[in-house]
Formats: structure tokens, C-alpha cells, sequence
């Protein structure tokens, strides 16, 4: 099957690791993949891991990790392509474009099946500006949403959200994120020795409001932990100076920056005894989906799909109003019984197993192209 992906390739977000990860084993798999991206013509933008594609760059004018603008010229290239390549169907990991309210009419003149990816982060119980903020996206979006063939979501909390602003269910594929567990596996690791650490704590993710990573760090200076725990944060973002500015006199906090080589970030997750996620919005998080693949015991909030992920045993959950004093609570107690990581870590690598692996992921998948092209035949063979 040839499938024309419609994603982002650059700057690293959960959007570049999906299409990533997705597009690497539909190839795998032995499928025809023409990868469109938002790029300069000459831009070759290719991720550590990228396997070899098609590429189509389509011009922007503005590109970030939450939102692109593309160049006038980006609808004309991303038609001329499509007519050209004759894909089978075109899936577009949506990442917040006025190309993504296009998208439902260009392929309805080309009569090509559409199927999104609606990674958009949620909290259904919109307690925060972020969670209403996302709320907004949401209904902005839910009208063209209901014009694709197929709208690919996380969970059936997103399902009900996008149900309530009239995107019917037979539009709608629940295919949660999954990881690819043979890479993402518990192993050796000699992270915590370079790092001088005696227990390891990580968050792993951008550093911007949402992520609600201050609440983590104002934890951590209250709880005063002993020496030889350490705090490692991977990732950048908007906010990296100030929160350097006011925490980094900290020994304990370990500043690690974006981490772009993925035997390394496998190295770390390995070494972690405790990962923590406190966003205040999310979608289903693949940060979370790896550290718990890695066997490592993960404290994450009840946002987006990631509390149903680690419920039931797999991980704790924290309440997004009260992050802090939960995890002065909570951080400590690792540290006092280290039995519980290894407890936990077991049953979160277990849960990976059962309902978030890549494979299961790309199966699923493999499914759902197939009844768009059979509807799309029998809609063609009724002409």
C-alpha cells in the first residue's frame, strides 16, 4: 500500500516522534510511504532514526513545535504531489496548520480517503487555562474533523469530547500510541554512576506551561532530598532560561537538554528508578509509554489518556491541582522504600505489553487502511 504522510520532521516534539516511529515500521512492514513535511525545498530535515522515504517539502512561512504556517505556495505543491504520486490514501499526523482544514477538501477532489491523527492534549475536566486553552483547539477543530474519512484518537475520553462537538463515532478510530518494546526494554545501564547518583529521578519532555514542570521542581527544593538523589531533566524549551535561572544553583538538579541520540535516552530511561510526568494537559504521552517500557516506575497526572494508561497498579497518579504537595508526599517515599520502583516498574512494563506496543499500534493501523479502501471501492464501483 502506498500511503502519503502528511507530518512533521522538525522541531522535535511527540508529533516528530509519532510520524517518525509510525512511518519507520509501516516500511518495515513493506509499504510505500511518501513523507510531506513542512521544510525549505532543499531541507533534507531527516531524525536520527528516519529510515528512507519519499520526501515532499512543502514551504512555510513560521514553523514551531505548536503550530506552522504554511507558504502560499504549500496547497499548489502538496495538490501537484498527490497527483502525481497516485497514493492509496493520505494520513496526516495533525499538528496545528491551516493545511490541516484544507486537507478534507483537496482530497475530496483528488478522491483520495483521509484519515487524521488528533494528537491535541486534553483535560476533560478543564481545570486550568491550558485545559480550557485546549478546549478551544478542540472545538476549532471538531467541524473539519467530522469532513475526514477517519479521525485516529488515544482514548475513549478524547472519543467523548470530540462526540460532544458533533464528530460522529463512525468517523472515529481509537488507536492508542505505542511504543516500540524490543528497543524500549529493561537493560544495563551506567547512567546512575555517571551521574553520581544514588537514586535517579527523570522527567523527560519539553519545558513549557503545560508541562506544569515548575510544580516538580518546587517539590523537589521543599522535600530537601538526600544526598545522592538527583533530579535529571531532558528536554528544552521556552521556559529552559527561567527555570535554569531560579533552580540551577541546585547540585541535585541535573540540566541535561535535549537529547536527540536514542541508545542514550534508552541508556537513561534504563538507569531511572522513577519517572515523572506533571503536565497539565496531554494526549497520550509516548515520554510515558518508554519510560514505562523500560521497566521504570512512572508518577504521572490524570490528564489526556495518561492516567488510564497507569491505572490500576501500572504507575501513580497525581491530581494536576495539587502536584507539589503530592509529590513531597511521594518523592521521598521512594527513596525510603526502594522496593516500590522495581514493584511498580514490573507492572508498568507489563501494562506496555498488553496495550501499548508498536506492533499492536501499526496492526490496528494496517486494519483501518484497508476498510477505507474497501469503502473506497465500493464508493467508486457504485459510479
Amino acid at each position: 500500500m502506498h500511503i502519503a504522510w502528511l507530518g512533521k520532521r522538525s522541531p522535535a516534539c511527540g508529533n516528530v516522534t509519532y510520524s517518525r516511529e509510525i512511518t519507520n515500521a509501516l516500511l518495515d512492514r513493506g509499504h510505500r510511504v511518501s513523507f510531506m513535511h513542512f521544510a525549505a525545498e532543499s531541507d533534507e530535515e531527516l531524525e536520527d532514526g528516519s529510515q528512507e522515504s519519499l520526501d515532499v517539502a512543502l514551504p512555510f512561512l513560521y514553523k514551531s513545535t505548536i503550530y506552522t504556517v504554511p507558504s502560499l505556495r504549500a496547497n499548489k505543491i502538496l495538490i501537484d504531489s498527490l497527483r502525481s504520486l497516485k497514493p492509496d490514501l493520505v494520513h496526516a499526523s495533525l499538528a496545528i496548520s491551516p493545511l490541516d482544514f484544507r486537507l478534507p477538501e483537496i482530497c475530496a477532489e483528488l478522491d483520495l480517503p483521509l484519515v487524521a491523527t488528533f494528537h491535541q492534549p486534553f483535560d476533560i475536566k478543564r481545570r486550568n487555562l491550558a485545559s480550557s486553552t485546549q478546549q478551544l483547539t478542540y472545538q476549532i477543530y471538531a467541524p473539519s474533523l467530522a469532513d475526514y474519512n477517519q479521525v485516529i484518537i488515544f482514548s475513549n475520553i478524547q472519543k467523548e469530547i470530540l462526540n460532544k462537538l458533533g464528530v460522529p463515532n463512525t468517523r472515529i478510530a481509537i488507536i492508542p500510541n505505542g511504543v516500540d518494546s524490543d528497543r524500549y526494554s529493561p537493560g544495563e545501564s551506567q547512567i546512575k554512576t555517571e551521574l553520581k547518583a544514588d537514586v535517579l529521578f527523570l522527567y523527560q519532555g519539553r519545558l513549557a506551561a503545560e508541562k506544569n514542570v515548575e510544580a516538580l521542581l518546587r517539590a523537589w527544593r521543599k522535600c530537601k532530598m538526600p544526598e545522592g538523589c538527583k533530579l535529571a531533566i531532558m528536554g528544552t524549551g521556552p521556559l529552559s532560561v527561567g527555570l535554569k535561572t531560579f533552580y540551577g544553583s541546585d547540585p541535585s538538579i541535573l540540566w541535561l537538554g535535549y537529547i536527540g541520540d536514542e541508545k542514550r535516552r534508552i541508556e537513561i530511561l534504563r538507569g531511572t528508578d522513577v519517572f515523572i510526568l506533571p503536565s497539565l494537559v496531554e494526549g497520550l504521552s509516548l515520554s510515558l509509554l518508554e519510560a514505562m517500557s523500560c521497566g521504570v516506575a512512572c508518577i504521572a497526572t490524570d490528564v489526556g489518556a495518561d492516567g488510564e494508561v497507569i491505572e490500576n497498579g501500572a504507575g501513580i497518579i497525581l491530581d494536576s491541582h495539587k502536584v507539589t504537595s503530592q509529590l513531597c508526599t511521594l518523592l521521598p517515599l521512594f527513596v525510603e522504600h526502594p522496593e516500590l520502583a522495581k514493584i511498580i516498574g514490573i507492572k508498568a512494563r507489563q501494562r506496555v505489553l498488553e496495550r501499548y506496543t508498536l506492533a499492536k499500534n501499526i496492526d490496528s493501523l494496517e486494519v483501518l487502511y484497508e476498510q477505507m479502501m474497501s469503502q473506497q471501492w465500493v464508493r467508486v464501483s457504485a459510479f
